[in-house]
């Protein structure tokens, strides 16, 4: 069997956005963490440690070269990447 993926229109995004909006300004809820051990793999963890230099720990941030640095060594501000849900739901 052969899935089929399909992308919402440009008009069901529009219809999203009200939904997005209403996110919480201040705070919110995490609802899901991963973390890439090695490259092309993602584990979904219960619960996180989160470390200064090492960034999620168990992550393989520290290892991923950055084009946005000149010796395309990993970039110190990019450890963890935080989506809105509301976001990923729609475009999902």
């Amino acid at each position: 069997m052969t899935a089929t993926m399909t992308h919402a229109t440009m008009a069901e995004l529009e219809q999203g956005l009200a939904t997005i909006r209403q996110s919480p300004k201040t705070a919110g809820v995490l609802d899901l963490i991963v973390r890439r051990p090695v490259s092309e793999q993602r584990e979904i963890l219960a619960t996180g440690q989160l470390d200064l230099v090492e960034g999620l720990v168990g992550d393989s941030w520290s290892k991923r070269g950055s084009s946005r640095m000149a010796d395309g060594s990993p970039h110190p501000d990019m450890q963890l990447n935080i989506m809105n849900s509301r976001v990923i739901a729609l475009v999902a």
